[in-house]
């Protein structure tokens, strides 16, 4: 039987169906404090659209390990099972603090590429750097301190330290590199939650004002990211990070040898891939949900690596 190939540009709608369909379920828990039940509605829809396309789907990037979550965990076959074999790296309801509190910026993530394709990051920490496109490639590093990133930036944009915005998640365990980019004059736009949505900034500085994305956050998350910047153009580097044995045998698991590889985005994501996210929330890359009598409109980007190309769509659906 001939291997089917990946369609990206017939898979790529129904990707973005996936994805509005993720948030048009948790529509109705944001900001009513349930994080679960928020969560556990975008992964029903999710999964219910996702098997509905013509792949044979395995989720690399999911909702955990298959005992700890009830669908869409990590290594779950997804879809007819009658189309070429793809990776889906999938966030159903990045943010379900955000969507629980009606914070901005929530998001329902979604990316897909040939089988093969995506890192199988287990559920660790992972230090991230990203910046958006238009850079030399290694204008800053991962050896780099977070105030030579800074100084590196700006040189190469030509403008002073003061002007550089860093996105950083707001955790204890950022305190120092927090100081330290403080130190530079930069300016720090801390975020509760949602890191995917955090390195996605970088690729759009000009509108969200972020030059830089850095810290550590879940690996699941990066490789997400880094799916989102191979389309819209950008540099992301990430290293795992260990605390424990158990954290160094999941990544065993997971096929991983070399505990302190540096992965660039391309590592990451090594062919081309579609990537989708719907606004939950409002947030400054996507307006979230809007409730109107008789029904509730929606916006995501859907994006293609392959051909560059950013697509805005609007979705009014009857409720």
């Amino acid at each position: 039987m001939a291997t089917l190939d990946f369609n990206d540009r017939m898979l790529s709608l129904g990707l973005a169906r996936v994805s509005e369909a993720a948030a048009i379920a948790s529509a109705t828990l944001i900001g009513r404090g349930d994080e679960k039940a928020a969560d556990q509605a975008a992964v029903n829809a999710m999964r219910e659209q996702l098997n509905k396309l013509d792949i044979a789907g395995v989720v690399v990037i999911g909702e955990g390990e298959r005992d700890e979550a009830p669908m869409l965990f990590i290594g779950e076959e997804v879809g007819s099972g009658n189309g070429p074999g793809v990776d889906i790296a999938l966030d159903p309801l990045e943010g379900t603090t955000l969507t629980a509190k009606d914070m901005p910026n929530a998001l329902t993530v979604i990316a897909m590429g040939p089988r093969g394709s995506m890192l199988h990051a287990p559920d660790v920490y992972m230090d991230k750097l990203a910046i958006g496109p238009g850079f030399k490639p290694g204008v800053v590093t991962m050896d780099m301190s977070p105030s030579e990133r800074v100084s590196t930036l700006a040189a190469a944009k030509g403008c002073s330290t003061e002007d550089i915005t860093v996105c950083v998640l707001e955790r204890p365990r950022h305190e120092d590199m927090i100081a330290e980019l403080r130190s530079t004059g930069a300016a720090i736009r801390l975020i509760t939650d949602g890191d995917v949505a955090g390195v996605m900034h970088c690729a759009e500085a000009a509108t969200t004002g972020i030059d830089m994305y850095m810290g550590s956050g879940g690996a699941p998350e990066g490789v997400l990211a880094a799916a989102a910047l191979k389309c819209m153009g950008g540099q992301m580097f990430g290293k795992l990070l260990f605390r424990n044995d158990d954290e160094r045998g999941r990544a065993t698991k997971a096929g991983i040898t070399n505990f302190d590889r540096v992965y660039t985005r391309d590592d990451m994501v090594t062919s081309d891939v579609i990537f989708a996210a719907t606004g939950v929330t409002d947030g400054s890359l996507l307006a979230g949900i809007k409730r109107e009598p008789g029904f509730l409109t929606t916006e995501t980007v859907l994006m293609r690596s392959k051909t560059g190309s950013v697509r805005r769509m609007t979705y009014r659906n009857p409720v």
